[in-house]
């Protein structure tokens, strides 16, 4: 159970707590998925045992077939003493989603994913030791600043609208799970991390509530 009655609560706590120390954010959660050895009957687990494409390497969809599995790694990172830990998400809009046939998973992924690292952090959050769950928001495996075909500048294979549409639906699940922070993670397009602010605070004008956001990106200079 949570030591905290409300984010509004939780947050009050970890702002006087990051006035004492730096606040300390998880590591990477895909090696440490890889680590584990899981096969494809692992990935569909009992959820997706006659889904129609390989699931193998699509490690958000773990938090529904291996939750117990995504909320351990967790847990190693609270042991080690984290503050913040992300969800298992990075992929998780339909966008991603499509290279494994499963867009109309996402809601329910980003939801799961974000009860399970809640879940963690109720283990280990304490009135002095507050624990932040952040919601990442991947780039997506589409840019909306350059053309996949070098031939047709003007080309694009996704649209803006289509972008914000996806992250929206990422949004509401991971709010809806419990996600106390929302991260727009290793952002390699401006204006796919300007799709993605926008999806969000649209969801934050609807419901009439925000969230911290925070924003990490990848730099890309003419050497690639």
């Amino acid at each position: 159970m949570s030591a905290f009655k409300s984010r509004a609560e939780r947050f009050a706590a970890i702002e006087e707590l990051a006035k004492t120390k730096i606040l300390i954010l998880d590591g990477a959660m895909g090696s440490l998925i890889q680590g584990l050895g899981f096969k494809e009957a692992d990935f569909r687990g009992a959820h997706f045992v006659n889904h129609n494409m390989p699931l193998q390497g699509n490690n958000d969809i773990l938090s529904i077939t291996q939750s117990a599995a995504i909320q351990q790694l967790h847990e190693d990172y609270f042991e080690a003493g984290i503050d913040i830990v992300e969800t298992n998400t990075f992929n998780a809009q339909r966008i991603s989603q499509a290279d494994y046939g499963m867009e109309k998973y996402s809601y329910e992924m980003n939801k799961a994913s974000a009860e399970i690292a809640r879940a963690a952090a109720d283990k280990y959050e304490t009135k002095s030791a507050p624990k932040l769950v952040a919601g990442a928001l991947g780039p997506t495996n589409k840019t909306l600043s350059m053309s996949p075909k070098v031939a047709d500048p003007a080309y694009r294979d996704v649209s803006y609208d289509e972008i914000v549409d996806a992250y929206r639906e990422q949004v509401l699940g991971l709010i809806d799970g419990g996600a106390d922070v929302l991260l727009v993670e290793t952002i390699f397009d401006t204006l796919n991390a300007k799709a993605a602010i926008f999806a969000i605070q649209t969801i934050f004008d609807e419901r009439g509530e925000a969230l911290p956001i925070m924003i990490s990106g990848t730099i890309t200079d003419m050497s690639g």
